[in-house]
């Protein structure tokens, strides 16, 4: 029996926007929701067609537990469509489009919804645990004296929020937050300051001159205004002005800093996937074909060299060389980060250090995130993966090119990678 073939008919995303601005009164659900239906409208599909949607999300809100399932019913999606949210964090939204296959392989669907949403304006504050059990003994206080008995228990400290973002930024096994695992890199494999300034400007004045591009991708949000264009791209940035900050995780001998680390962002992705016999069933003319794919691990204090033995893997399952695709997109988690996977993957010695047995070669930096990346567009974790699919066959067919290859680093020690063949 011939394994099926994924193919991408149709994807659009809401803008991406930096925490705390343009879209921070939407919550995920809002945000995927807007990203499905404006999927729907865009293919005109009878939704009774779609076998099953699938969502990442990495902070999902305790309101809308599976919020897969909420998106797909607010979006209009029938209630006999079953729908399920998948976290693979930082590679979440691509982790749904791969699972999509699978489920084709295995005969439990043709047609699918996939993507993914993040709102991190929305993540939530926490209180410690001792305040949590002296909010809990106030509760359960029989009578007013017993409650005002209680409170006399509190102090100022227990009302000191724990801060979720803080918490899901930081790995419990290496005890390192991203930025720190980004200075792990920085100082292992030798990336400079001016080296990760000179990247990050480099991914706001690409974005800029791309932002034509990129705009297509976007189904426009009511907000205040109408919101149509991401907002964390800088067409003005420098080097000068990348200069002027300061080191954010590690204060004293770092290098890592707001400015050439991704952004914190709101945003979602939506894409219509279906085998290639369903495709032609409904006389779809898909964008591209997802060619292979894979996940791997690495150790979760060097996270951001996830990328490198899972573009290996994905590339040997695709019998792709390196440089055989004409797009790379790798997402921009830091700059010191993107940096150090490239060296690996060109520098024998960098190679090994990164589990490989030797290097994959070097790749033209003219292909690498040619509309800039998650360092001016931003990166809503639970949705990156699925924009990275969007923005790589959007540029294949912009520049009459046939092969991409996605990547990203994964917090927790992970790495994901695919490739695409434009149609």
């Amino acid at each position: 029996m011939k394994t099926p073939s994924l193919v991408i008919v149709s994807a659009v995303r809401t803008p991406f926007s930096r925490a705390g601005t343009d879209l921070a009164h939407l919550d995920a659900v809002e945000l995927g929701r807007h990203a499905v239906s404006s999927l729907l409208t865009r293919t005109g599909i009878d939704p009774m067609l779609v076998d099953e949607t699938i969502f990442g999300c990495v902070g999902q809100p305790a309101d809308a537990m599976n919020i897969a399932r909420v998106v797909a019913l607010r979006a209009g999606l029938p209630e006999s469509k079953p729908a399920m949210t998948v976290h693979r964090n930082c590679a979440s939204g691509l982790e749904a489009i791969t699972l999509a296959h699978a489920k084709m392989c295995a005969g439990q669907g043709e047609v699918f919804v996939v993507g993914g949403t993040e709102s991190m304006s929305n993540m939530p504050f926490y209180f410690s645990r001792p305040a949590v059990e002296k909010f809990t003994a106030m509760s359960r206080a029989r009578d007013f004296k017993g409650r005002a008995k209680a409170a006399l228990h509190f102090r100022p400290a227990d009302f000191a929020p724990v801060i979720g973002i803080k918490l899901g930024l930081t790995d419990p096994v290496s005890s390192l937050n991203m930025g720190q695992t980004a200075e792990v890199l920085a100082r292992e494999f030798g990336i400079t300051r001016d080296m990760q300034d000179a990247f990050a400007m480099r991914s706001h004045l690409r974005a800029t001159q791309a932002n034509h591009l990129l705009n297509q991708e976007i189904a426009p949000v009511l907000g205040k205004h109408i919101i149509t264009t991401d907002n964390g791209i800088r067409a003005d940035s420098s080097l000068e002005k990348l200069a002027k900050l300061k080191p954010l995780f590690d204060t004293v001998t770092g290098s890592v800093t707001a400015g050439n680390s991704s952004q914190i962002t709101d945003g979602a992705v939506a894409l219509l996937v279906a085998t290639e016999e369903a495709a032609a069933a409904h006389n779809w003319k898909p964008l591209g074909r997802l060619v292979s794919y894979s996940a791997t691990g690495c150790d979760p204090a060097r996270m951001g060299l996830g990328p490198v033995r899972a573009l290996d893997a994905a590339l040997h399952r695709s019998g792709w060389k390196l440089n055989d695709a004409d797009v790379f997109e790798i997402n921009e988690a830091f700059a010191a980060q993107v940096l150090a996977v490239m060296k690996c993957l060109a520098d024998p010695a960098s190679a090994r250090r990164a589990g490989l047995e030797g290097p994959l070669g070097e790749v033209d930096p003219a292909k690498i995130n040619a509309c800039g990346g998650a360092i001016a567009l931003g990166h809503p974790v639970g949705a990156t993966g699925a924009r990275l699919v969007l923005t790589a066959l959007n540029q294949l067919h912009a520049t009459d090119s046939r092969r991409a290859v996605v990547s990203l680093c994964v917090g927790g020690g992970q790495g994901m990678a695919a490739c695409l063949e434009a149609l």
